[in-house]
């Protein structure tokens, strides 16, 4: 019923559409703060290690993988790495550009990264989280773009999949913002505001990513890879190490199993 709703749409409809659900999923994840002050570093760390395997398995299955296949009729079985390690490479090595540029501070970090700034520590937490949000918008708007262009490897169930596991682990997202703040000491309003702004870049990303793949159909494989990799750069400079600075380590490397696992069946179950 899903696909079949979605396949009516027009792809930047459906990669709008798609991007407002994951930013609403961030929103309902910061909405604990008007339940619960504080959230147990135990509990953090999971959510932390679940973010990162579902972005992994986000970046191998949904888009690596197709972007590998779509590379092979222009660039042969023995070339087909080419572009999409090129458009690995850059996704990348933009995310870098943006963690030099952009002020930021993590979760369970004191000091901040980026540029310097006397902004406050809210701000600087959401701008942390509005990185790992950049890509995933990106992606899910490629991914739509590409389906409705008709690509073999490519299909409205895989995008609906990939939504879907975004907007799961956008969840822990929403409460790895809004409840540090509140925790701070800030209102409950202004911490689930915080909270679920960060992730109002999505829609944004989506947009552009399925306008880029319909105006650009060549560029389909470098858009899929380039998502992968800003994906990737992102778990491994800061989901993980974020998850393994405490004594929880076991239990974060679980929840990114689960997160992997759980991504895994959605991109395969849904296609």
């Amino acid at each position: 019923m899903l696909i079949a709703y979605f396949s009516q749409l027009d792809p930047v409809w459906q990669a709008l559409l798609a991007t407002t659900l994951t930013w609403l999923m961030t929103a309902l994840g910061a909405s604990v703060v008007f339940f619960f002050k504080t959230i147990s570093r135990k509990w953090m760390d999971f959510m932390l290690g679940f973010t990162g395997g579902i972005m992994l398995a986000a970046a191998f299955w949904s888009l690596l993988i197709p972007a590998l296949q779509m590379s092979v009729p222009q660039w042969g079985h023995h070339g087909s790495w080419i572009p999409v390690s090129i458009g690995f490479f850059t996704g990348a090595l933009f995310i870098f550009g943006m963690d030099k540029i952009l002020p930021h501070i993590h979760v369970h970090a004191n000091a901040t990264e980026g540029v310097k700034t006397q902004w406050n520590k809210s701000v600087l937490m959401v701008l942390a989280i509005t990185l790992h949000n950049i890509p995933e918008g990106l992606a899910i708007g490629v991914m739509f773009g590409a389906a409705a262009n008709g690509f073999q490897n490519v299909e409205l169930g895989s995008a609906i999949a990939l939504t879907i596991g975004i907007a799961i682990q956008n969840l822990p997202e929403g409460i790895a913002v809004a409840a540090p703040l509140r925790r701070m000491g800030m209102s409950r309003k202004k911490s689930f505001f915080w909270g679920q702004l960060s992730a109002a870049v999505e829609p944004i990303g989506g947009v552009i990513g399925a306008l880029a793949v319909i105006s650009i159909q060549p560029l389909l494989p470098f858009a899929l890879s380039f998502a992968a990799g800003a994906m990737i750069f992102v778990v491994v400079e800061e989901v993980i190490p974020e998850s393994q600075q405490d004594r929880y380590k076991d239990l974060a490397s679980i929840g990114f199993i689960i997160g992997f696992i759980v991504m895994m069946a959605l991109d395969t179950g849904l296609q």
